[in-house]
């Protein structure tokens, strides 16, 4: 392994940076010479060959492993399952249900792993029908290829299957699809770091201009 880096994604570090930074500080505690890579996956992600990149958006773990040659990646979630030395939270029993990201829909690694840090975390899950690898898309990925109305019926849909008002989340978008659904997001970073989930900017086109705009920067 050349080298090994930590991908926060565009859609974290226009949520609430100072977690991706409080990843970072983390991960550099597993992995001393670990180091910072915020070029989007959507651009060449100038590594050498050999690189892993650790992510935490499951659209930046698709495209750097469909994408670009020699480039390996796994997910925060996959190392911090296997550590027992992290400061998990205590939720008490809390019950909610998860929504897997359609991204990673063929990694049940990943879907075991965010399982695990939910049981270290105290909290119960209550599973759908559509769950792990036979997950759905919670809608956002259909924009803006169908009418925001249409997108909008399907995240509420989607979220009308969840047997719990809570649900976890692993994707920034999937907050605004869970909300905008009627449901409470429960995003996995927050829940990591003790704090409450802030949907911010919900509105559809809004928030992926957002994205956009932070993605030709980066």
């Amino acid at each position: 392994m050349n080298n090994i880096y930590y991908n926060p994604g565009c859609a974290l570090l226009l949520y609430k940076e100072h977690l991706a930074m409080k990843v970072f500080d983390y991960l550099k505690t597993v992995y001393p010479n670990i180091q910072l890579h915020t070029i989007c996956c959507h651009h060449e992600p100038q590594v050498s060959k050999g690189s892993l990149i650790i992510n935490t958006c499951a659209g930046c773990d698709r495209r750097f492993t469909n994408l670009y040659e020699d480039v390996e990646t796994i997910s925060l979630w996959e190392i911090l399952a296997q550590d027992n030395q992290f400061n998990f939270p205590d939720y008490n029993g809390f019950t909610l249900s998860i929504h897997d990201a359609c991204p990673i829909r063929k990694k049940p690694q990943v879907h075991q792993a965010i399982r695990a840090l939910l049981s270290k975390m105290n909290i119960k899950v209550i599973e759908n029908e559509f769950s792990g690898t036979h997950s759905i898309c919670c809608g956002d990925n259909l924009y803006p290829h169908v009418p925001v109305a249409k997108v909008h019926a399907h995240m509420k849909k989607r979220a009308s299957s969840m047997p719990c008002e809570d649900v976890c989340v692993y994707c920034v978008s999937c907050v605004k699809s869970m909300y905008i659904g009627g449901k409470t997001p429960r995003y996995m970073i927050d829940l990591l770091f003790n704090e409450t989930t802030d949907v911010q900017e919900y509105d559809t086109i809004k928030w992926h201009d957002m994205v956009n705009e932070f993605i030709e920067k980066h």
